[in-house]
């Protein structure tokens, strides 16, 4: 059984049922059945040389159309349950003949409605990743270390959140946007990898839409993922990428993200994923940490500061000064931040160290140890701090 090829049938089959008038919380619980149906009775090995009589109804001949009867069925099914009879005899009457499925397209619609402005960034991702990722609720939660119950109850608000919204209004692609790359930043956990499935989803919407801030945010992805075998040492421990093997990083992933972005960039529609996606072909690009293009990358991060004034990115632009100008103009510019800042701490010892000042830089390390968001962090600021102490006069 193709999994992959079921979950990505699952947004077209999806909105095919709410074109026949399926309200969107009906029709998605009856894809998730529908796609239970698959993996029990669809052939374990779906090759067209099988000896096996196919019926017109067969999956392996047109498992999109397979998916979108059954999928009606048990919409069917489930309506005959509610108490409006009239209505569910006249949507029995309209049951479409079994045969192949219509080219219509709604994959587009789904992103928008699974990103609805209306819906926390909680909610958008997991209802995205079960109504257009075609993953099980089990999965999500299982990714997000929640229990089932919980993420659940979160996917079931959502569609009751969205039920009411025109499926074929205008989206909004930089909202669909975020979502994406707030999956992408969960990275891997459980039995889901949710950076490729991000990436995957990102392929799936810059297939229905030509925008240039969609290629930019696929390329982004692409050339962060090239690094992800390197980013940590076999016990657990970060590795920043100074320090990283960039013989170990996935070339072809680099070369692709890189195609997408110029293409992307050649438009002149800058945003900014495609300014972030810049920043990464850079660092990419070097041989070496040393040999890094370190004034370009500030360029690019002012462009990025142009187009969304983030404190975020203007302490990461603190550190690229730094490594431009000298540390001296890297703590100049990350004097005019809120020291509350995530990071903050940890990029003023980092400044303060490359300036030679170790004994501040060593308390600020163990300071930012104390503030750091997860274990992994708080363990490599710890050793930076340690290594510092040990070098201060007793």
């Amino acid at each position: 059984m193709n999994e992959a090829l079921l979950r990505s049938l699952t947004p077209s089959v999806l909105g095919i049922l709410v074109r026949r008038g399926a309200d969107f919380a009906a029709a998605e619980d009856a894809v998730q059945d529908a796609l239970v149906e698959a993996l029990r009775v669809w052939p374990a090995d779906p090759s067209p040389s099988s000896e096996r009589r196919f019926s017109r109804e067969d999956p392996i001949r047109d498992p999109k159309g397979w998916l979108v009867t059954v999928a009606w069925r048990k919409f069917l099914d489930a309506t005959r349950a509610d108490a409006a009879r009239r209505r569910r005899e006249d949507l029995v009457d309209e049951e479409p003949p079994p045969g192949p499925a219509p080219a219509v397209d709604d994959t587009l619609q789904l992103y928008f409605l699974c990103a609805h402005p209306s819906l926390t960034p909680s909610s958008a991702v997991a209802l995205t990743l079960r109504a257009v990722g075609g993953l099980t609720t089990r999965q999500i939660a299982h990714a997000y270390l929640v229990p089932e119950a919980t993420m659940a109850q979160r996917i079931s608000r959502a569609k009751r959140t969205v039920s009411g919204v025109r499926f074929d209004q205008p989206g909004d692609v930089a909202t669909v946007l975020r979502v994406l790359y707030l999956v992408f930043n969960e990275g891997y956990s459980g039995e889901v990898d949710l950076a490729a499935e991000a990436i995957r989803l990102t392929r799936q919407l810059a297939a229905a839409i030509d925008h240039p801030e969609v290629a930019g945010l696929l390329a982004l992805m692409l050339l962060h993922h090239a690094r992800r075998a390197t980013r940590t040492a076999p016990d657990g421990s970060l590795v920043p990428l100074a320090e990283q093997d960039r013989g170990r990083w996935d070339t072809a992933a680099i070369a692709e993200g890189v195609e997408i972005l110029q293409a992307a960039l050649a438009r002149d529609r800058l945003g900014e994923y495609q300014a972030q996606a810049a920043i990464a072909a850079l660092h990419a690009d070097a041989p070496t940490a040393e040999e890094t293009d370190w004034v370009q990358i500030v360029e690019w991060y002012d462009e990025l500061a142009r187009l969304t004034d983030s404190p975020v990115v203007r302490l990461n632009r603190a550190v690229a000064v730094g490594e431009a100008d000298g540390p001296r103009a890297g703590l100049a510019a990350l004097a005019s931040l809120n020291d509350t800042l995530p990071r903050h701490t940890a990029v003023a010892a980092y400044l303060h160290e490359r300036d030679g000042d170790v004994a501040t830089a060593a308390r600020l390390y163990a300071e930012a140890a104390h503030k750091a968001p997860n274990l992994a962090e708080r363990d490599y600021l710890t050793r930076q701090a340690a290594r510092l102490n040990a070098r201060l006069p007793r």
